[in-house]
C-alpha cells in the first residue's frame, strides 16, 4: 500500500511495563484486543523512553525531539515553548482534523500539548477539585468513548486522533472483575481493563475502509520493586524505560518482529513518512518504515530529573548505545543488556573505555537546567493526588554520593508508604511516616507538603499550618509552600492570615498565587479587591478558567448576579467539566429568578460529578420551588444517601424533614439559600 493521507491513530497507554503486554512476552492473557492487532503489526522489542514521567515522555513522542530539545524536563514548572512544532502542528496544517482524549491531570492543556488539536478534551475533569491524594484521572472506557465519538463524527476528512488511558498507574484499582481475574496482581488487572477499554477503538479502526496508520505504546513502564524503586520517575532502568511498541497498517507496515533499537524520537517522523511526507530537519528519530533503519541506529539519550526538582537529588541522565547503557550519577553504573539484561552488574570499574566515551556523549550535550517555573498550589496538589508528589527544591551546584537516589532509595519507600497508608484511610499512621521523613529530611519542602496533606485530611487544619510555618522556619519555605498554607488558612476561616502571608506576590506573575490571593480577600470580605486580581490573572493568562470561575463567585458576593452569570458562563465555556463553576453558575440563575437555567445548571454539575453535594441539594430545592416533585424527590433522596454526614449532619436532618413533608401532601417548604 502507498504512503498517502490516512487516518492516524495514536494510543499511548500510561505506566505499561514491557512485559505487562502479551505481544511482548506476558503469558497471563492481559491484553488479547492489543495482542492481535500487534500479530498483523510490526512490533519492536527493544523501544526505549526518554523520560520516565508523563509529561515530557509524551512530549518526546509529540515533537521527535529530545527533552533538552524541547525543554519540558518534568511533569510541573514546565510548559511546551510555542514555536515548537508538534504531531499535531503538523498533521493540522496539512488539513487533518486532530483531536486529542486524555486521561488525567497531568497531560492538562496548561502545558502546552493542545496546541494544533482541534479538541483536546481532558476528560478527567469529571472531577477537578484539588483534594488531597484524591485521584485526578478517568476511567479508560470514558476516555475511549470520548475519542470513538469524535472519531466517527469526523468521517470523510483525514483524521488524526491520540487517546492517552491512565489507567495502569499507582494506585491499582481496577474494575471489580479485572480485580478477580488478577487477585494476586491488581497492575495486571489495570492493564487487562485498559486493554478491554480499547477494543471498541481498534474495531472501528479495523473497520475504516482505507486502513489507518496505528500506534501503541506506553510513555514509560513501572518498576514494581526492581531496584528498591516501587513505581517510577526515581530511577531508569528497563522496568521504566523500556516500553511496548507496535505500529499496524496493512499493507504498509510489514508484519512481524524487530528487534533493532527503537526510541519515542522516532515516532514523528514515522507516522509522517507514512502519510508520504518527509521528516522535518531537526527531529532527533528516523522513521521506523525505513528499511535501512538498521544502518542509521544510533544511541538514545534519557532522563530523569523529578527528584532533583522535587526533592533536592542529583539529576540522573544516561545513554544507551549498542545494547550498554550508562547512567550519569555521583554514583555512576554502567550495564551490558546483552548478557545482563537485569542490571544487576555494575561495570563501570571493569569497562573504562566504554565508560569513557558514553560518559563523552552526555558531558557534549547542554547541561540540566537548575530552574523551573513555579507551581501553583492546584497544580501541585492535583499532581501529588497522580502519585507525583510534585514540590519544589533547591538545586545545587554539585552533587555527591550522598545525594544520590540510589542512597535515598529509603526515603522514596517512605514517600510512597505514607500515601499507601493515607489511600487506606490509616491517616494516624501516614502522618507518623511523614513526620519521621520531615525530621530526617529538613531541608526537603516534599516532606512537609505531604505532611500538611495528611494533617488537613485528618481534621487537623492547625497542625497542617504549622507544619508549613515550621517549614518555613527551617529554611524551606517558598512560594508554593504560601500558597498552600494560605489556602488552609482559608479554610480555617483565617483569610486575613492568607492575605497577609500572599500580599508580597500581587505584584508577582504566577497565576496560582494570585488566584489564591484572590480567593483570600473573597474570603477576607474584600470580593472587589478579589475581582481587581483575578483580573490580573486574565490579563496574564487570558484564558483562565480558574480566574473566570473565581471571579464569577466573587461577583455572587458582591450580590452582582448578571456579572457573576457571565464570568461563570465563560468558565464553563472554557472548561466545560468545572463542576464548582457549574453550581456557582446554577446559584447566579436562581438570584436571577431563572430556575430552568438554574436547575439546567445543577444537573450538569451533579451528571459531571455526582459527588457535588451543595448542587444536589440545590437542584433538589429548586426543583421543589417549581412543582418538579420527582426531579426534587430524586436529588434530594440522593443527597440524604450519599453525603457525608460529618460534613452535612444539619443538612440531611432538614432534607429528611422536606422528604417527609413531600410524602405528606406533594408540598414542600420553600427552598433556603442556595449554595
Amino acid at each position: 500500500m502507498p504512503r498517502t493521507t490516512r487516518d492516524v491513530v495514536l494510543v499511548t497507554i500510561d505506566t505499561l511495563r514491557y512485559d505487562a503486554v502479551g505481544f511482548d512476552g506476558n503469558s497471563r492473557g492481559t491484553t488479547p484486543n492489543l495482542d492481535r492487532f500487534a500479530s498483523e503489526g510490526r512490533v519492536f522489542t527493544f523501544t526505549h523512553a526518554h523520560n520516565v514521567v508523563t509529561l515530557p515522555s509524551h512530549t518526546n513522542i509529540l515533537t521527535g525531539l529530545y527533552p533538552y530539545q524541547h525543554g519540558v524536563r518534568e511533569n510541573a514548572g514546565f510548559r511546551l515553548r510555542p514555536d515548537v512544532e508538534t504531531l499535531a502542528t503538523r498533521l493540522h496544517a496539512k488539513g487533518y482534523a486532530t483531536g486529542a482524549f486524555v486521561g488525567a491531570f497531568v497531560l492538562d492543556a496548561r502545558y502546552g500539548l493542545s496546541r494544533g488539536f482541534d479538541v483536546y478534551e481532558e476528560v478527567f475533569r469529571h472531577r477537578d477539585e484539588p483534594l488531597a491524594f484524591d485521584i485526578q484521572e478517568a476511567k479508560g472506557e470514558e476516555v475511549v468513548g470520548a475519542g470513538l465519538r469524535w472519531f466517527r463524527e469526523q468521517a470523510g476528512k483525514p483524521r488524526f486522533l491520540w487517546v492517552h488511558l491512565y489507567d495502569p498507574h499507582a494506585p491499582y484499582r481496577p474494575p471489580k472483575e479485572y480485580e478477580a481475574r488478577f487477585p494476586d496482581d491488581l497492575y495486571l488487572g489495570e492493564v487487562a481493563y485498559a486493554d478491554a477499554a480499547l477494543s471498541p477503538l481498534l474495531e472501528a479502526v479495523r473497520g475504516t475502509p482505507t486502513a489507518p496508520f496505528l500506534v501503541v505504546t506506553a510513555d514509560h513502564g513501572e518498576a514494581r520493586g526492581d531496584h528498591g524503586e516501587l513505581t517510577h520517575g526515581l530511577f531508569t532502568y528497563e522496568a521504566t524505560l523500556h516500553v511496548p511498541l507496535f505500529l499496524w497498517c496493512p499493507g504498509l507496515v510489514p508484519v512481524g518482529r524487530d528487534d533493532v533499537p527503537a526510541r519515542h524520537v522516532d515516532l514523528l517522523p514515522t507516522v509522517l513518512d507514512a502519510i508520504g511526507s518527509p521528516a522535518p530537519a531537526g527531529v532527533a528519530g528516523h522513521s521506523l518504515l525505513d528499511p535501512r533503519r538498521a544502518e542509521a541506529s544510533e544511541g538514545s539519550y534519557f532522563e530523569s530529573l523529578s527528584a532533583m526538582f522535587n526533592r533536592g537529588w542529583a539529576p540522573l541522565r544516561g545513554v544507551l548505545s549498542a545494547r550498554q547503557k550508562f547512567i550519569e550519577l555521583p554514583i555512576p553504573e554502567l550495564y551490558d543488556l546483552r548478557s545482563d539484561p537485569a542490571e544487576a552488574q555494575n561495570l563501570v570499574g571493569e569497562r573504562t573505555d566504554a565508560l569513557r566515551r558514553l560518559r563523552k556523549q552526555i558531558l557534549d550535550l547542554p547541561g540540566v537546567p537548575n530552574v523551573r517555573g513555579s507551581i501553583g498550589s492546584e497544580e501541585a496538589a492535583k499532581l501529588r493526588s497522580l502519585g507525583y508528589l510534585a514540590g519544589t527544591a533547591e538545586t545545587k551546584a554539585s552533587y555527591g554520593p550522598a545525594d544520590d537516589p540510589k542512597t535515598l532509595i529509603g526515603v522514596d519507600q517512605a514517600l510512597h508508604r505514607t500515601v499507601e497508608l493515607f489511600e487506606q484511610n490509616r491517616l494516624a499512621e501516614a502522618a507518623v511516616v511523614a513526620r519521621r521523613v520531615v525530621a530526617e529530611n529538613p531541608s526537603m519542602r516534599l516532606g512537609y507538603l505531604q505532611l500538611a496533606t495528611v494533617l488537613e485530611q485528618s481534621g487537623d487544619l492547625a497542625g497542617a499550618i504549622r507544619i508549613l510555618q515550621e517549614a518555613t522556619r527551617k529554611g524551606a519555605g517558598g512560594e508554593s509552600l504560601d500558597q498552600r498554607e494560605a489556602l488552609l488558612l482559608c479554610s480555617a476561616k483565617r483569610p486575613r492570615e492568607a492575605v497577609a502571608l500572599l500580599e508580597p506576590y500581587r505584584k508577582g506573575e504566577d497565576v496560582e498565587t494570585l488566584n489564591a490571593l484572590g480567593i483570600a480577600l473573597a474570603d477576607a470580605g474584600e470580593p472587589a479587591k478579589a475581582l481587581e486580581i483575578f483580573s490580573r490573572v486574565r490579563e496574564l493568562d487570558p484564558t483562565n478558567v480558574d480566574a473566570f470561575q473565581n471571579a464569577g463567585i466573587a461577583w455572587l458576593k458582591l450580590g452582582r448576579a448578571d456579572e457573576a452569570r457571565r464570568s461563570l458562563e465563560t468558565a464553563v465555556t472554557l472548561g466545560n467539566r468545572r463542576v464548582r463553576a457549574w453550581n456557582a453558575l446554577g446559584v447566579a440563575w436562581m438570584q436571577l429568578q431563572n430556575p430552568t437555567k438554574a436547575i439546567e445548571a445543577w444537573e450538569r454539575c451533579v451528571a459531571l460529578n455526582p459527588e457535588q453535594y451543595d448542587a444536589l441539594y440545590n437542584l433538589g430545592r429548586a426543583a421543589g420551588s417549581v412543582g418538579d416533585w420527582t426531579r426534587a424527590r430524586s436529588a434530594l433522596t440522593q443527597f440524604v444517601a450519599t453525603a457525608p454526614p460529618a460534613q452535612y449532619r444539619n443538612d440531611i436532618a432538614q432534607v429528611k424533614a422536606v422528604l417527609a413533608s413531600m410524602d405528606r401532601s406533594s408540598e414542600a417548604p420553600n427552598p433556603k439559600e442556595n449554595r
